[in-house]
């Protein structure tokens, strides 16, 4: 008999959802038979939900996916994952992303090189975990478990940066046939710079939808879609990806465009590549194809269809667990 396929879990700050509702959802999926738990970082703290999360869990893996390199200093945030990492025994997987500009830019934060800040940042955030960090009353002691941290990589240039210094990669709305690619740009770059990545070394967050509706599901992907087609580097990706045409309409509705004005640009052969959605037997499907293509942990980044948002994950945990 085969082994049932690994999947994950993220749950998103942007939504309502009190910190207690976390934990109980990391509980719910530890029970389903989930590999991971990870949390995103957009109105809320993320290292602080995971560890959260890991002291109400005993088997489940908990980290973020991903965790902003502007919110927090290196240091901290070396210090901040080993102390999670040695309180769940060793369950902590954390990945570090930029963000988009426009939206640092609202807090006033200047992004500056992003990709280099991603590379250094996570490259000290490797030395304080190593004890390499710091000196005097500031050296940082090793990590006494594994730690395994994960970069946040939607093009090549960004996975090689995961290669080179992370532990693996953590992509977000990569087309299913552009995943291979970003693969052999991590294995590649690693292989150069005389590492190995983690066993686990592509951890991809997948929107999800599950309805019996199928039509349903297929609409409230084409509405999400329609939100990240706003942020340039979305669109970057998928017209790498083949989709320039959708992208260019899109982008020639200019900035006034309502959401679903984008959404009826979105391509059902875009939403096909980069969701999940319709009834479980469709989505267990679509996530083995994700695994084949080389996502070593499918994520469920789990979105109502004409629901509540926990309530659906809840259900997805349920349906697909």
């Amino acid at each position: 008999m085969s082994r049932p396929l690994p999947l994950g879990l993220v749950l998103s700050t942007v939504t309502a959802g009190a910190p207690k509702e976390f934990v109980a959802l990391g509980q719910h999926a530890e029970q389903h038979g989930f590999e991971a738990v990870f949390v995103n970082e957009g109105r809320g703290d993320a290292l602080a939900c995971a560890q959260a999360i890991a002291s109400a869990t005993t088997r489940i893996l908990v980290g973020t996916n991903i965790a902003n390199v502007y919110f927090r200093h290196p240091f901290l945030a070396a210090a901040s994952v080993r102390t999670i990492a040695e309180l769940s025994e060793g369950r902590m997987r954390v990945g570090f992303g930029v963000s988009h500009r426009q939206l640092l830019g609202s807090l006033g934060i200047d992004m500056g090189d992003a990709r280099e800040t991603l590379r250094r940042y996570v490259a000290t955030v490797q030395d304080g975990l190593a004890g390499r960090a710091g000196e005097g009353f500031l050296q940082q002691p090793a990590v006494a478990v594994s730690a395994p941290v994960y970069v946040a990589a939607n093009t090549l240039e960004t996975a090689a940066v995961a290669g080179e210094v992370g532990d693996g990669l953590m992509p977000f709305l990569t087309p299913r046939s552009a995943l291979p690619g970003l693969v052999a740009a991590a294995r590649e770059a690693a292989s150069r710079a005389g590492r190995t990545l983690n066993s686990c070394a592509c951890v991809l967050s997948i929107p999800t939808f599950v309805s019996e509706d199928r039509a349903a599901a297929r609409s409230a992907a084409r509405y999400n879609l329609a939100f990240f087609a706003l942020l340039p580097n979305y669109r970057r990706q998928w017209r790498r990806a083949g989709f320039g045409i959708a992208m260019d309409a899109i982008r020639a509705l200019g900035e006034g465009a309502s959401r679903r004005e984008i959404a009826a640009l979105i391509p059902d052969a875009l939403v096909e590549e980069v969701c999940v959605f319709g009834t479980a037997d469709d989505c267990r499907s679509q996530l083995a194809a994700f695994h084949a293509a080389g996502a070593d942990l499918p994520v469920l980044a789990v979105s109502p269809v004409n629901e509540d948002r926990l309530e659906a994950t809840r259900k997805a945990i349920v349906a697909l667990g």
